[in-house]
């Protein structure tokens, strides 16, 4: 069994195109064998990346799973999201294979750990990384996924001005 996790930051230049390639890099690594897809459930790329996941395991690939590592309750995670987020926030739970909460409350660090267990989960890392935003939570998540030896695919876009 083989497994990935998913780290990206929260604002992020939606596209087609970057949906697009989300869901072929998910496809190719499904193909090589990859069954166990992680996420921290954030908003931004983790839940447009749980979104991928499970469009893919209802319409193609009925095997793979998805995981939740939250680093807090869900509760407390969403306690600042709009009504629409946290709503989408709560079907990708119920749809989730699994939910692991890491710690009974918020605290200032919770976020990182979070990020430490999605690294040890992972044989392959896709991010949405601006290397512009290098003391991110996604940087650190890069870091430690290339200092195990991790291989990181990284989809972030630059946007174009014209």
């Amino acid at each position: 069994m083989k497994k990935c996790c998913f780290t990206g930051h929260r604002n992020v230049n939606v596209t087609v195109s970057l949906k697009r390639k989300l869901a072929d890099e998910i496809r190719r690594l499904v193909d090589e064998g990859v069954t166990d897809f992680y996420a921290g459930g954030a908003m931004g790329w983790d839940m447009l990346c749980e979104q991928a996941v499970l469009s893919l395991k209802n319409t193609e690939y009925s095997h793979i799973r998805l995981h939740l590592v939250l680093p807090c309750p869900p509760d407390e995670q969403t306690r600042r999201w709009n009504q629409r987020d946290k709503e989408l926030f709560l079907r990708i739970m119920e749809k989730a294979d699994s939910s692991e909460v890491m710690f009974d409350r918020y605290f200032n660090g919770c976020m990182k750990e979070r990020n430490r267990r999605l690294a040890e989960n992972a044989d392959i890392c896709i991010c949405y990384y601006n290397p512009a935003d290098a003391s991110s939570g996604t940087g650190q998540t890069v870091r430690l996924c290339e200092g195990k030896g991790i291989p990181v695919v990284n989809l972030f876009e630059t946007q174009k001005i014209f």
